[in-house]
């Protein structure tokens, strides 16, 4: 499913996440940027060891904010690591700091000349958000983000699960109306 937004592609397809060949992926990261489980455990086993190394002299990273490394071994150039939040109830700025992950990794591809993105669904995995509240934010502060920065060409949602790809694209089709 594909949105067409100032001149740039939002789409979302179901995959592995790992296996793109963008401009830079997007990690869902814990603070430490050391790896762990999920998207950031299969795309630190993906890049390899030097990924890690990397990541080890970055000082982690606060929730919400990104930081960038190459792409090692994946066939993306470079990794955009961003930690989401983790969810407690809703009421503890969850959902601005979730939009705020999404905003600094864009941001930050913006900065760095990074027109083509593959993007997880950020802390919908033991990070606990609940999938159609966490897909409504990514999606809205993505297409928000792309009517103001035509660098952008391609962000491209990769989902792992069905369940996931359905709720992305009936939010996708809720924002972007025809797609």
């Amino acid at each position: 499913m594909q949105c067409a937004i100032n001149g740039g592609v939002l789409e979302l397809v179901q995959g592995n996440i790992v296996d793109q060949a963008v401009d830079a992926v997007v990690n869902a990261a814990n603070p430490s940027l050391l790896g762990g489980g999920g998207v950031d455990g299969a795309i630190h086993r993906a890049a390899g060891p030097q990924l890690l190394a990397k990541c080890a002299t970055l000082g982690g990273c606060r929730t919400g904010e990104a930081k960038l490394t190459p792409g090692y071994r994946l066939p993306a150039r470079a990794v955009i690591h961003t930690v989401g939040p983790v969810y407690k109830d809703g009421q503890h700025g969850e959902a601005e700091l979730l939009a705020r992950a999404y905003q600094s990794s864009l941001a930050l591809a913006s900065q760095h000349g990074l027109a083509r993105l593959a993007l997880p669904s950020i802390s919908t995995g033991v990070y606990g958000y609940p999938l159609a509240e966490a897909a409504h934010i990514a999606l809205s502060t993505v297409v928000s983000y792309l009517q103001t920065h035509p660098e952008i060409a391609l962000v491209r949602f990769v989902l792992w699960g069905s369940d996931s790809f359905a709720t992305y694209c009936r939010v996708l089709a809720e924002l972007c109306p025809g797609t």
